[in-house]
């Protein structure tokens, strides 16, 4: 069995700071892309970062340059810091790992989502 626990959120006042994590845990054989999505009241979840398991990443065009995706791969942790945040930075954030647990075959799991609010 595998979960998924995100921390980081919270409230932040414009041009703050925050860093979120994504541990994941259980029976885990790898881990390999790790992403954070977003998803604000209205609109669609969109993808924010992505990061492969050799360490290659991406980035909306809207927090690159501000935010920056890292991992650690003997952990199984996953991180998002986000700095000079804005007020249009506020949703909540979910990772995404794919994950191949123990005797079993690669798929996709969710952290359960963090709160991060951008206002003054």
């Amino acid at each position: 069995q595998v979960q998924l626990v995100e921390s980081g959120g919270g409230l932040v006042q414009p041009r703050g700071s925050l860093r979120l994590s994504c541990a994941s845990s259980g029976s885990i054989f790898r881990t390999n892309d790790m992403a954070w999505y977003r998803q604000a009241p209205g609109k669609q979840r969109e993808l924010v970062a992505r990061i492969t398991r050799g360490g290659s990443t991406t980035y909306a065009d809207s927090v690159k340059g501000r935010f920056t995706i890292s991992r650690d791969n003997a952990k199984n942790t996953v991180y998002l810091q986000m700095n000079s945040l804005k007020p249009e930075d506020t949703a909540v954030y979910y990772c995404k790992v794919d994950i191949e647990p123990i005797g079993q075959f690669t798929r996709s799991y969710w952290g359960q989502g963090t709160q991060v609010t951008v206002s003054s």
